[in-house]
């Protein structure tokens, strides 16, 4: 079979459009997955037994299941628990919040930890509050050793939301299904469909390793 181009730029623009809300949703969600992350991953690490446990059990449960499942429980399950109408964008979003925000605290956590106690007893012996010595004195070093695991986590939610296609949401995997089931060009649109894949993470890495570089300590 011959690789015709004019289907990749008759489907583009279509597929430009499910690229937009793919990247919608890894923003929107990642937002909220890191600050998710960073307040259970301060749990874990400075919180008391029962703070500290809470914020186990939301990790190991998140952890310990597939974010398809997870993202079909937020959209099908949910409404009937609760009564109330959950729109498959409300659940993608929600699901890239609930499932990277567990993986980061995890990050938040090591980072955090891997700080010399020293630092932070510094800091305490000025008279600084906790709160102060973890923003101010802690926060800075451990935010250069948590950029490269961040950084890969951000690449992963991304790829994350092409699983999204399980409950209709529009972005670029569903729009290449729809156009390939509608023309049956499949070699066509999925290495399109790749490539633009290949093209946001490409963006991604450069500016995660841009930040990384301009954090780095000499």
């Amino acid at each position: 079979m011959d690789f015709d181009w004019s289907v990749i730029s008759g489907a583009l623009p279509a597929l430009l459009q499910g690229a937009k809300l793919t990247v919608f949703i890894t923003v929107a969600g990642l937002a909220g997955g890191v600050l998710v992350g960073l307040l259970f991953g301060l749990m874990r690490a400075y919180g008391n037994r029962l703070v500290s446990g809470l914020a186990f059990t939301y990790v190991e449960f998140v952890r310990g299941t597939p974010i398809v499942v997870q993202v079909m429980f937020i959209y099908f399950a949910l409404p009937v628990l609760l009564g109330i109408r959950v729109d498959a964008m409300t659940a993608a979003v929600t699901s890239i919040i609930v499932n990277s925000g567990a993986y980061i605290s995890e990050i938040v956590r090591g980072s955090f930890l891997s700080v010399p106690r020293g630092l932070r007893e510094a800091g305490l012996a000025l008279g600084m509050p906790v709160w102060r010595v973890l923003a101010f004195v802690v926060g800075p070093v451990a935010f250069r050793r948590m950029t490269p695991p961040l950084g890969n986590q951000f690449i992963v939610s991304l790829k994350d939301t092409s699983l999204f296609i399980v409950i209709g949401v529009g972005e670029l995997t569903r729009q290449g299904q729809e156009i390939m089931a509608a023309n049956f060009r499949a070699v066509e649109i999925w290495s399109a469909v790749a490539v633009i894949y290949l093209a946001l993470i490409g963006v991604l890495t450069f500016s995660l390793r841009t930040v990384e570089n301009r954090m780095r300590i000499l």
